[in-house]
């Protein structure tokens, strides 16, 4: 560890210890970078996503406040119709007469059940692919949530739930001796997702099922939301921030912790990932086209070039500013990034300038291109030092 990056860990150790934070100091601090050591980086994120207050002293109440808060949210929404919840104080739902499975009243629990059940399955599809390149979100969690998994509790784990709805067809087939063959196409294309990893034992869990409940509470909280392809790429980076911090006594939380501070995160960019909203100021179309007018007027020849071969932003910039590039580079380097976004008081804007960085630092590239080239470079882009990016962002902002 060189003394200049020792003496960095030192600054914000001094920074964290006011007992009132100053925000404007912590925020120039972490746009440089935020050293992992120490749980630092967790601490600061939870600071900058507006999830921890600056005033110290309240911390410990406020904690405990919003971890309760997160407990009855698991007690209340990862329920399953017809089963007893009595140690929770909870009576039993039986099928009745006026409520059952083929109910198609809107207002009917097993209705509504069913529609959890959609939005389930595509957040588990999603959710144990999440960075596959890495073994961490495959690995058992050491804090797993025993409101869920106790087995004196009546409830049963998101990826039980998910086992359970998901029909196993079967092919028979008859050939022409009059022999019969069973065969299971799910299993052939792989539709069965719960079968791609080993199933861990009894009482264990891994980190993709926390990040999967984190998802599906979010979604029954927001309904006109829900959830959207790709939320499971903003939740990964911060989740796996919070789960390695070296301080046992935050990482314990690291659910509940996420999940607020997903919920400020998107409460900030959940408009471009609603349709309805797409042509609005504040959709994803506006800020595709913000980077393109950022180019224009940085640099007109790169400009004019990609106009002249039609390629259109959003063909590369859909993917760049929903998922806040956490697709573009390995995790930590996304984790680097996100340092610089969330310590920027409108770090919104600092993503339209590192997307139009990230063009610059290869006009070359692109203007000596023909369009399958260009698409290629922009959809897998080459430069991996995020820091070079970063500057160049800075630089771009600095000139504007």
């Amino acid at each position: 560890m060189s003394r200049s990056y020792r003496i960095r860990i030192q600054d914000f150790k001094v920074a964290l210890s006011e007992e009132k934070l100053d925000l404007k100091v912590l925020r120039e601090l972490c746009f440089s970078g935020i050293p992992f050591e120490g749980g630092i980086r967790a601490l600061c994120w939870k600071v900058l996503l507006n999830y921890l207050p600056l005033d110290q002293m309240i911390w410990d109440s406020f904690l405990k406040k919003q971890r309760e808060v997160y407990s009855q949210f698991l007690k209340e929404m990862i329920i399953q119709p017809g089963i007893a919840k009595a140690n929770l104080g909870l009576s039993r739902e039986d099928v009745t007469m006026e409520d059952h499975p083929l109910n198609p009243n809107p207002d009917s629990k097993w209705n509504n059940y069913f529609r959890d059940n959609e939005v389930l399955l595509q957040i588990d599809k999603d959710v144990r692919r999440l960075y596959p390149d890495m073994a961490f979100f495959q690995r058992p969690t050491d804090y797993p949530c025993q409101l869920i998994l106790d087995p004196q509790n009546d409830y049963e784990t998101l990826r039980r739930r998910v086992e359970q709805t998901t029909l196993k067809a079967q092919t028979v087939d008859r050939n022409r001796s009059g022999v019969t063959n069973v065969s299971s196409p799910g299993k052939a294309l792989n539709l069965y997702p719960s079968n791609e990893y080993e199933v861990l034992p009894s009482g264990c869990e891994a980190h993709w099922e926390v990040v999967e409940r984190i998802l599906f509470i979010y979604a029954k909280l927001n309904p006109g939301i829900a959830y959207v392809q790709g939320m499971n790429e903003v939740v990964g980076p911060i989740y796996y921030t919070f789960a390695t911090d070296p301080n046992n006594e935050w990482k314990e939380h690291a659910e509940a912790d996420t999940f607020f501070c997903f919920t400020n995160l998107m409460s900030e960019n959940r408009d471009m990932f609603i349709k309805s909203l797409d042509d609005s100021q504040c959709g994803i179309t506006y800020k595709m086209e913000s980077v393109y007018s950022m180019l224009k007027e940085k640099d007109m020849d790169l400009y004019m070039k990609l106009q002249e071969q039609n390629i259109k932003p959003q063909y590369f910039t859909f993917r760049w500013l929903t998922l806040l590039l956490s697709q573009e580079f390995l995790l930590p380097d996304v984790i680097r990034i996100w340092d610089t976004l969330f310590s920027d008081q409108d770090r919104f804007d600092f993503l339209i300038l590192v997307c139009c960085a990230m063009l610059v630092l290869i006009r070359d590239q692109l203007l000596a291109g023909d369009f399958t080239v260009n698409m290629r470079l922009l959809q897998d882009y080459p430069i991996s030092d995020v820091h070079t990016i970063l500057a160049k962002a800075k630089e771009l902002q600095g000139g504007s």
